[in-house]
């Protein structure tokens, strides 16, 4: 997401920050081409005026021009009004004081609700006992789906028995979740292909009959600034408090996002990062404004190695480097676990200035590679897993042939893996850290 857009800025805040002193005539050149970037990628027109008018007044002024930094301010700037653009803050969810607290999930036909709506019972149930129920009951297997995923994540669902009608579903789903000690339910709506008068009675029945703690509008990032279109009749007809947007790994523009807080006047709450039902992260603006100015997202990728990071294998591999013996096993264990965060490009938009490191910003990293090094240590025996330097050209050989790689892919894993141990050994080294970071620019 923000991909394309993130390119750009990156090559016009060069430009800037290679200046030693700016004026008004480069801040405007600047902006104008700032201003391309963000209609190219999407971003409501309306918006992008503003939001350009509003840098400008900031960038101009006497204390950034005579600046020691006048291009470092310039991006300061850029980065704070992002921040303000997409919300200032994450938006949590407001469950208030009643128990269950429904959470009704409006959206068009495709948008993909009833998927959402299982990723976020997966997400609350770390805190919370949650309910799902199917108000759709025009959709083919609609119900059947829903209930499918429930299960799948452990989560308690509505059985419909012989009822046909959305509303009284709702309120027997409300009663039922009431009577077993949910303290959440989530309701998943009937979608259209467009909005239209019947949709809209429904949606505004049900809101009547069981008085929703928060109602979310679940968009599709790819249908652009129609999903923010949508998000605005929406809100005027029956009323949202926040959006979940969905399919936002599939969207390199990302120009709803950054449209929705503007114009709909409803924070982004939740985006959907991955198909997989633990691919729904919360929106935060600041660490968002930071990826897409290249900065990095550590504390992202903190959370998501916390969530998923085995806390045993971690205290092994620990002791492992500070033994300095960090096995071919051990790789194998660390690459699996790297696997469960996502796309390994994700990850490497996470890390601070990974993107504009000399070295790696043409990289694009294959996530198929980490299968073909797991296959080649998996051929190996337990004794060359244990010592690498065993491994001479009749093993080589053999492994590439049992992994279905060839002697070269063996040579480049090695040398890879030799490199690694060099830096780990430096790390467990006393004072080793602080050496790596003094040697460590970007």
């Amino acid at each position: 997401m923000f991909e394309a857009l993130s390119e750009k800025l990156d090559g016009i805040f060069k430009k800037l920050k290679g200046r030693g002193l700016l004026n008004e005539e480069s801040v405007n050149a600047a902006l104008k081409e700032i201003r391309m970037a963000l209609l190219e990628a999407d971003v409501n027109f309306k918006v992008v005026k503003d939001f350009i008018d509003d840098v400008r007044v900031r960038a101009v002024g006497k204390e950034v021009l005579d600046s020691i930094t006048p291009g470092q301010q310039v991006v300061k700037i850029v980065h704070d009004r992002l921040i303000e653009l997409m919300g200032g803050a994450s938006a949590n969810i407001k469950f208030g004081a009643r128990i269950p607290a429904p959470i009704m999930l409006v959206g068009l036909q495709g948008c993909g609700k009833t998927t959402t709506a299982a990723k976020l019972a997966r997400l609350l149930s770390k805190e919370k006992r949650v309910y799902l129920v199917s108000a759709d009951v025009y959709r083919p297997a609609a119900i059947e789906q829903l209930a499918v995923l429930g299960r799948q994540i452990k989560a308690g669902v509505f059985e419909h028995g012989s009822l046909k009608d959305p509303v009284k579903i709702c309120a027997e789903a409300v009663d039922q979740a009431r009577r077993e000690g949910y303290e959440v339910i989530l309701i998943d709506t009937a979608g259209r292909l467009h909005i239209d008068d019947v949709l809209m009675n429904e949606l505004r029945s049900i809101r009547d009959r069981v008085h929703p703690a928060e109602i979310l509008y679940v968009a599709d990032a790819m249908t652009g600034q129609d999903a923010v279109n949508v998000g605005s009749k929406f809100n005027e007809m029956i009323g949202i408090d926040g959006v979940i947007m969905t399919k936002m790994d599939g969207d390199a523009r990302g120009g709803a996002a950054l449209s929705l807080k503007a114009v709909v006047g409803k924070p982004l709450k939740f985006v959907g990062v991955g198909e997989k039902l633990d691919a729904l992260e919360v929106f935060h603006p600041e660490r968002m404004a930071s990826r897409i100015l290249g900065m990095g997202d550590v504390l992202s990728l903190v959370e998501k190695a916390q969530g998923l990071m085995d806390e045993k294998s971690a205290r092994q591999m620990e002791q492992s480097i500070r033994k300095n013996d960090f096995s071919l096993e051990d790789f194998r264990n660390q690459l699996a676990q790297v696997k469960k965060m996502g796309s390994l490009k994700d990850i490497m938009g996470m890390i601070p200035g990974m993107g504009k490191h000399k070295a790696l910003k043409d990289l694009q990293p294959d996530d198929g590679e980490l299968v073909k090094i797991t296959a080649m240590i998996d051929s190996m025996t337990k004794k060359e897993r244990s010592n690498y330097l065993i491994i001479d050209g009749r093993r080589r050989k053999r492994i590439a042939l049992g992994s279905g790689t060839t002697v070269q892919d063996v040579n480049r894993l090695l040398k890879n893996y030799s490199e690694i141990r060099k830096v780990m050994k430096k790390f467990s080294q006393k004072d080793g850290m602080k050496s790596m970071m003094r040697n460590f620019r970007f």
